[in-house]
C-alpha cells in the first residue's frame, strides 16, 4: 500500500470523473453564455439536448458551466430543479480571450436599453355636455339615478354560530 495525500486523492478523483466535452460544443455553450450573460439548465442529466442549444446534450452544458463556476467565472443559483448561472466580470474577460472577441462586444446583461425618443402625448378629456363614455370608470362608479344597495325586503338573520361565535 502506498499512502497518498488528500491533495493527490482529490486530483485523482477529478481526473477519474472528468468529462470530455468536444471543443465545438464547449465553444457553442460559451458563445451563448457570453451573448446572454446568463445560462439556465434544468437538472436533468439524461436530457438529449439543452432547450436553447439543440445539438448539445444538457449534461455537457451543466458540466461546462460547473467548470466555469469552479474557476470563479460564473455565479451559480439553484432553485426548483433549475441551475441559473450569471457571468462575473472575470468570466467576461476569460470568455473574450477564449472566443477572441474585441472589447466593444459585451453581454446583453450589461447593455443599457435604448432610450425612447418619442413619448405619447397625454390625451385631453372632452369638455362640455358630451357626458362620460360607457367604458369610462367614472360612469361605472356614479350612482346617479340608480337604486344602490339591498332591496327593501332585505332582512339579514344572524343565528347562533359555531366555534368562537357560538353562544355560551
Amino acid at each position: 500500500r502506498v499512502a497518498i495525500t488528500a491533495g493527490e486523492y482529490k486530483s485523482y478523483l477529478s481526473c477519474r470523473f472528468a468529462m470530455l466535452i468536444p471543443k465545438k460544443n464547449r465553444r457553442a455553450v460559451y458563445e451563448q453564455l457570453f451573448k446572454d450573460g446568463v445560462m439556465v439548465a434544468k437538472k436533468e442529466f439524461n436530457a438529449p439536448s439543452h432547450p436553447e442549444l439543440k445539438d448539445i446534450p444538457n449534461l455537457q452544458v451543466i458540466k461546462a458551466m460547473q467548470s466555469l463556476r469552479s474557476k470563479g467565472y460564473v455565479k451559480e443559483q439553484f432553485a426548483w430543479r433549475h441551475y441559473y448561472w450569471y457571468l462575473e466580470n472575470d468570466g467576461i474577460t476569460y470568455l473574450r480571450d477564449f472566443l477572441h472577441l474585441p472589447q466593444e462586444i459585451v453581454p446583453s446583461t450589461l447593455k443599457r436599453p435604448a432610450a425612447k425618443t418619442t413619448t405619447a402625448a397625454p390625451r385631453a378629456r372632452p369638455q362640455g355636455g358630451a357626458g362620460p363614455k360607457s367604458d369610462d370608470r367614472d360612469a361605472y362608479r356614479s350612482a346617479e339615478g340608480k337604486n344602490v344597495g339591498p332591496g327593501q325586503g332585505f332582512q339579514p338573520e344572524f343565528r347562533g354560530g359555531y366555534g368562537r361565535g357560538a353562544p355560551q
